[in-house]
């Protein structure tokens, strides 16, 4: 069942290939091609997927921890966001993802992850997601399951 049912005259897909670091524990950094996209078919969220010698690793979660992570550090749980320094002394987001399977962390230039999220607040302000929502087609979908 799909919960995100969009209304009429839909943003579109925001895509950026992006060239992160992920960072070792011991600091030591190896590039890591990443894909960032936000589709507005589900409005609150934005994927990181990440090309890696063992495949493609997807993560999704909320874009506002994307968005406020530029400037302050955010997120409980899993994802964590925070604005620093890398140790060349240039602006970089860190993004800290925890799973019962491991952790990474990834560094990407300030001014790319931003460019990113300008773009997707162009396709869709920050807190105008739920706008996109049709709530009453989305109730008549769960009510439409649970009768069937």
């Amino acid at each position: 069942m799909d919960f995100n049912v969009i209304k009429r005259n839909t943003p579109t897909l925001v895509s950026q290939v992006l060239l992160l670091e992920l960072i070792d524990p011991s600091g030591v950094v190896a590039p890591l091609e990443t894909e960032l996209s936000y589709d507005p078919a589900d409005p609150l969220a934005v994927s990181a997927t990440f090309s890696t010698v063992a495949g493609r690793v997807r993560w999704t979660f909320s874009r506002d921890l994307l968005i406020e992570g530029l400037v302050e550090p955010v997120g409980d749980g899993d994802v964590h966001v925070w604005p620093c320094l890398d140790n060349d002394g240039n602006s970089v987001v860190i993004i800290e993802l925890c799973s019962p399977d491991g952790e990474a962390l990834v560094q990407g230039r300030t001014a790319d992850v931003a460019g990113f999220v300008e773009r997707m607040t162009r396709s869709v302000a920050h807190g105008a997601e739920s706008g996109l929502v049709d709530v009453d087609s989305a109730i008549a979908a769960i009510f439409a399951a649970e009768a069937a």
